[in-house]
């Protein structure tokens, strides 16, 4: 009976990944890992994805839509003061139709070892982790984009650390989310301060 349950549940959870790529033409952009349809790239614009998978995409603070390029040395008119909010509220997410800054909960689910793989690797030409469903071989690779530093949104860790947000506060300066290097990844790692600039991968709504 067990057993029935958890694959109506998956086969939920294929349909409804379909339902959603289908309504935002977004044929190939969503995949399931351990049950999570993922979007198979970064948030780059407001409400757009990058072109590829290895694409950067851009920068967000906690809580904002702004966007900032993650490739400028310089910005301007950095916001250094913090983002407030319990949670990443929907008026403020800058994913795509569909899609959404994805739970903790969500994010761990590619850490669950007997279920998901990940390896650091250089993907046509970009330094990232890949994170891989062992039984159905699906996987998403993330960008090892770095972030901007809080202060003044200087860029730090480009091809060296991926730096994810998740929609949930740790306390009121933090937030936490998904963070790598080639040594390892910490996918509840909260020390992030909410007015950093870090990357968004969504998750289906």
């Amino acid at each position: 009976m067990k057993s029935r349950i958890i694959l109506a549940f998956t086969l939920m959870i294929f349909f409804f990944c379909d339902i959603v790529m289908a309504q935002n033409n977004a044929i190939g952009e969503g995949v399931i890992i351990n049950g999570v349809c993922w979007a198979t790239r970064n948030v780059d614009k407001t409400g757009v994805f990058t072109e590829k998978p290895e694409s950067f995409g851009k920068l967000y603070q906690w809580n904002r839509n702004t966007a900032w390029s993650a490739t400028d040395s310089i910005v301007v008119n950095w916001d250094r003061t913090r983002p407030i909010g319990d949670e990443w509220g929907k008026v403020n997410d800058p994913s795509p139709s569909g899609w959404r800054v994805p739970t903790m909960d969500e994010i761990g689910r590619l850490f669950d070892t007997g279920k998901v793989s990940n390896e650091w690797l250089n993907q046509n030409g970009v330094t990232g982790r890949k994170f891989t469903d062992i039984q159905t071989g699906n996987s998403i690779f993330l960008p090892a984009a770095g972030y901007r530093f809080n202060i003044d949104g200087r860029l730090y860790d480009t091809g060296s650390f991926g730096h994810y947000w998740s929609n949930e506060q740790s306390d009121g300066s933090y937030a936490y989310g998904l963070y790598f290097s080639s040594a390892g990844a910490d996918y509840f790692y909260y020390d992030l301060y909410r007015s950093d600039g870090r990357f968004i991968r969504p998750v289906a709504e």
